[in-house]
């Protein structure tokens, strides 16, 4: 289970004193917690699902990619490494990311399955594609890509 790696990877990173990624590692369990407890509100005793953990890294990746732009922009490439540190160590914990090309072939997979014909059935695809490809794609540039195949079909 992803929850069970995310705290093993913890211990050996206090033992070697990697303060980038103790840091990085408590941000994550302390946030993934935080989900428990909310998950636990709406009956779900167990907590969140491996699923909902990685889209929770992604999007934690993604709240990075936004600060190393910013911090680029101010001149604090100091900060801007530290965030490239961080997504380096979360992205451990997610499989390999598809390409563009991936991504593309996934949506036009997910459109021949779902039978979607327009823009109205976008909603099903991306629920497809979220079900299949959790933790795999940017689903900002896949709903960019489905956007244009169904204005297309």
């Amino acid at each position: 289970m992803l929850r069970d790696r995310l705290a093993e990877a913890l211990k050996p990173a206090l033992k070697e004193r990697k303060e980038i990624t103790v840091a990085t590692l408590r941000l994550i369990l302390a946030a993934l917690k935080d989900r428990d407890i909310a998950a636990r509100g709406k009956g779900n005793d167990d907590g969140i699902s491996d699923d909902e953990i990685l889209s929770m890294l992604q999007t934690m990746v993604r709240q990075r990619l936004e600060s190393i732009a910013l911090y680029e922009q101010g001149g604090r490439l100091e900060l801007a490494e530290r965030e490239q540190e961080e997504i380096r160590v979360i992205r451990e914990f997610l499989p390999r990311q598809l390409d563009e090309d991936e991504i593309r072939q996934a949506v036009s997979d997910s459109i021949a399955q779902t039978g979607a014909g327009g823009l109205k059935d976008m909603g099903r695809v991306m629920a497809a594609l979220r079900e299949h490809y959790a933790g795999q794609m940017d689903f900002g540039k896949a709903s960019a890509i489905v956007k244009e195949l169904l204005a297309a079909a």
